[in-house]
């Protein structure tokens, strides 16, 4: 954002399984970039099974695509674009976008530098979780995990995944996404958290007891050691009324 001489725009993409955060996260940076946050009209969701459902129509989709996208940067040169189910999109529409991302200073006279990109997707998952669970075995904290960890493995891993929208797609052959960015598996502490979190944001009194019988009775994997939330914190504010209304 203080770089006033960007070679490309910021391109990020998420990965991590259900519930662990990566829309929550995007709703941080558009409240922190944009007086409206989300309800900001620069910025443009996009979700695969709504926007995108028909293999058939791939192209017609990839020419509405780039026409929303140099639109809404001609309109505002610091649009969000927020492309969500990533690993339920068909594979070669997200290329489309590639010159958009790409280190040219205009493209028809609209430069797309200070656009910002950012990708969601459960795609790699399955990889986040078995490192992290590597790390518990070992003896080490979660928090012990870093980037550089898993990043590679994870570009790689969506890159080679037929069933999702960047496999074998330019964005990842040609360098074009800043950061691979895991999110990681939630652990029983991390629940009670959001429970907590979610009582404050509605305008419950914060109750301790009512948040650890919410998470107590999440699903935990692996079955017997019971250490990450298999939903993450996904539906924890029906979990907290409907134990609330029962107690």
């Amino acid at each position: 954002m203080k770089n006033k001489k960007n070679k490309k725009p910021l391109v990020l993409s998420l990965h991590g399984g259900t519930g662990t955060g990566k829309n929550f996260v995007s709703q941080l940076i558009a409240e922190n970039i944009y007086k409206k946050g989300m309800d900001s009209s620069f910025i443009h969701q996009f979700v695969a099974t709504v926007h995108f459902p028909h293999k058939s129509k791939i192209n017609t989709y990839k020419s509405q695509l780039q026409h929303w996208i140099k639109g809404n940067v001609t309109n505002c040169p610091r649009s969000m674009f927020i492309f969500d189910e990533m690993d339920k999109m068909h594979p070669g529409l997200i290329d489309s976008i590639k010159p958009y991302l790409d280190y040219y200073e205009k493209l028809d006279g609209v430069s797309y530098r200070q656009a910002i990109f950012i990708f969601l997707s459960n795609a790699g998952g399955e990889e986040i979780m078995q490192e992290a669970l590597e790390f518990w075995r070992s003896g080490r904290d979660r928090e012990e995990i870093q980037l550089k960890h898993l990043e590679n493995a994870l570009s790689l891993s969506v890159f080679n995944n037929k069933n999702n929208g960047f496999w074998h797609s330019s964005l990842i052959d040609k360098h074009l996404v800043d950061f691979f960015i895991p999110f990681l598996p939630l652990e029983y502490k991390h629940v009670i958290q959001c429970c907590m979190n979610e009582m404050v944001a509605t305008g419950m009194e914060p109750n301790k007891t009512l948040a650890e019988q919410v998470a107590r009775n999440m699903i935990y994997f692996p079955k017997i050691e019971r250490i990450f939330s298999v939903k993450g914190c996904k539906s924890i504010s029906l979990q907290i009324d409907f134990y609330r209304d029962h107690a």
